[in-house]
Formats: structure tokens, C-alpha cells, sequence
């Protein structure tokens, strides 16, 4: 590159950026980086849809110091990109998608505490290395090498700031309960990645409940809004974020995260003549879910299927659960170990 050129104008120039300026991924940079992985940096991962560009070990790594990554980070990179290809997450309808859902990573294990990842105050916003970049990188190679730039491989209405980096842990230092991953048969010793694609978070506010059955009520109704797709799919992966203060009540009570999971699941929807009053209801979508539109007592649940429902404790002390809709379009969650 040439000593009249503008290291950080030239990538927004080319657009190989999401906006904001980029480390420039020197060949020093980019072998200091793979010192993060014992794999080989001609290994392939994949390609990443809807344009199909190739991913290797060494791409990766690129990408990793263009967002800003430390080394250590790279194997939560790695084991990222490599679940968001499973085809039930249906990476290539999200990358194209209308809507504005992002790859949410939830990053459980010793691994996550080790390379500084935060799951507390602010865990959705800016402030945190470990985060923003890791979610950067991700949504670096979704640009570069999938394409999903606005008006070119996405028709995203509005997008999101969550494609700018989703990738968070759980508060596990405040949580009354085991993290996601134990919860789902791991143990507390794997290094473990659930990927979701979900919508910016809607905030519960409720500093009044003092017993489960009330709060989870209000929770269940931010789960069930008339406008989201979620209600009217018959699968559609979603998280809810329980603050520590909101999981404490449950937890004094003697309810558990499965427990918790039960009810939500149980008290989010909605009876058919609500839906009819606005939103994405069509009568087409209730045969979809096995719905009778001419019966209005009907209650639908949000959540078809239990496994679709991801709860995790995170964030700081305050009275704010937050819940992040799924992409309707028919995306599963995923979840497996990384090599750390």
C-alpha cells in the first residue's frame, strides 16, 4: 500500500468495512493472530452465503485483526463462524432477510471468564474489548465474504445495531443458577457457543414483583407481541436475558431456570381474536401453526416447541429483563463446543 494512501480511508473506500475504521490486517498482525490457534491457516471452515466466499483459518484470523481482536480471542471466532453454517441457524435467508436479525453469541465456559468476555452491566453495548470485537469479526466476514451488505446481498428495511457485534456471557458471578450450557447437558468445564438470530432487545421493566408467577407474566407478555413473527411461526428461536434481580426472585422462591422456562413458555401468547386486531396476523399463517381462525378463544403460544426458548441471566442488578425476538423466517438456535 502506498505511503499516499489512507490505511483506514482505503478499506471504507473499498467498502471491505462495516462503517468504522479497521486495523489494518498486516502479514505481522495476521501471523500474530494465528498464534491463537493450533489449526492450519490453510484449514477450510466454509463458505458463507449468499455470495459464497470461502473461509479459511487464515481468513478468519484477517478478519479477527480488522475488528480489533486480541489472539486469545480467535478460537471463539473460529468456533462462531463454524456454527453459524450449520443449516438449521438458515444463515444465507437471514444474510438476505428484510428484517433486522443478528447471530446473538452466547459464549458459556472457563475460556469465556479467561479472555475477559462480559456478561454484566452493559453487556449489550459498547465498553467491552472481548465482545465487540469478537461479534465484529463475525459480522466482518458476513460482509467480505458473504455479502450480506444493505442493498446488495441484504433488503434489510432498517438493519440493527446488534449487526454491528451480538456476542455476550452470562453473569454467571450473580446468577443463582448453572449457565445455559450446563443446563443443556454440558459441563461446566466445556467451552461452549450457542448462536441465535434474534432481534435488538425489548425491555421488561418491572421493580414492583416480588413473586415469580407476576413477573414471568410480564416477561411472557414482552415475548408476544402482535407486530413480531414469532407468534404466528410454528418454530422461531428466542432469548430472554434475565437480569440477576429478576432471577434472584425466582430463585428465593424456589423456581429454577427450568422452571422459569416452563412458565414463559406456558404464559406467552396470545388468544386468536387478540392477534386479529393487528400486527402479522393472516389467516394463512394459522393454518401454518395448526390454528383455526374461526376460533377466536384459541390461545397460541410464542413458543411451539420448549426448545426454542434460550434463558440465560445477564446484565447488572437493576429491574430489566430483556427479550430478544427470534427471525421468523425459520431459524433454530445452535449450540456446541469450541476448541479453546
Amino acid at each position: 500500500m502506498s505511503s499516499a494512501v489512507d490505511e483506514f480511508e482505503f478499506f471504507l473506500e473499498k467498502e471491505w468495512s462495516d462503517g468504522l475504521p479497521v486495523v489494518t490486517p498486516t502479514q505481522a498482525r495476521v501471523e500474530r493472530m494465528l498464534e491463537g490457534t493450533r489449526l492450519d491457516p490453510d484449514e477450510a471452515i466454509g463458505v458463507i452465503p449468499p455470495v459464497m466466499g470461502e473461509a479459511t483459518v487464515r481468513t478468519v484470523a484477517i478478519h479477527a485483526v480488522m475488528a480489533g481482536c486480541k489472539p486469545e480471542y480467535l478460537p471463539v471466532v473460529l468456533g462462531g463462524i463454524k456454527l453459524m453454517l450449520r443449516p438449521e441457524l438458515n444463515l444465507n435467508a437471514v444474510q438476505g432477510t428484510m428484517g433486522s436479525a443478528a447471530p446473538l453469541m452466547i459464549v458459556n465456559g472457563p475460556y469465556a471468564a479467561r479472555i475477559g468476555l462480559h456478561g454484566g452491566n452493559g453487556c449489550f453495548g459498547p465498553g467491552f474489548r472481548a465482545n465487540a470485537s469478537i461479534g465484529r469479526a463475525i459480522r466482518l466476514m458476513l460482509f467480505n465474504l458473504g455479502g450480506g451488505i444493505p442493498g446488495v446481498g441484504s433488503s434489510t428495511v432498517f438493519s440493527s445495531p446488534l449487526r454491528y457485534t451480538a456476542c455476550l456471557t452470562e453473569n454467571t458471578d450473580q446468577s443463582p443458577w448453572t449457565s445455559l450450557a450446563v443446563s443443556r447437558g454440558y459441563s461446566p468445564d466445556d467451552n461452549v457457543i450457542t448462536c441465535a438470530m434474534v432481534d435488538p432487545p425489548r425491555y421488561c421493566f418491572d421493580d414492583l414483583s416480588q413473586d415469580p408467577e407476576r413477573l414471568l407474566t410480564g416477561i411472557a407478555d414482552s415475548m408476544t407481541a402482535m407486530g413480531s413473527l414469532n407468534i404466528h411461526v410454528p418454530r422461531c428461536a428466542m432469548v430472554v436475558a434475565m437480569c440477576p434481580q429478576h432471577a434472584a426472585i425466582c430463585a428465593r422462591a424456589g423456581t429454577s431456570r427450568a422452571d422459569a422456562h416452563r412458565r414463559l413458555c406456558e404464559l406467552a401468547g396470545r388468544k386468536v381474536r387478540d392477534l386479529k386486531r393487528g400486527g402479522a396476523w393472516r389467516p394463512e399463517r394459522a393454518e401454518r401453526i395448526h390454528v383455526d381462525p374461526a376460533d377466536e378463544d384459541h390461545f397460541v403460544p410464542t413458543i411451539k416447541d420448549p426448545e426454542d426458548l434460550h434463558v440465560i441471566v445477564a446484565g447488572g442488578w437493576g429491574p430489566f429483563t430483556a427479550v430478544c425476538h427470534g427471525w421468523g423466517g425459520g431459524s433454530l438456535a445452535v449450540h456446541d463446543r469450541y476448541e479453546a
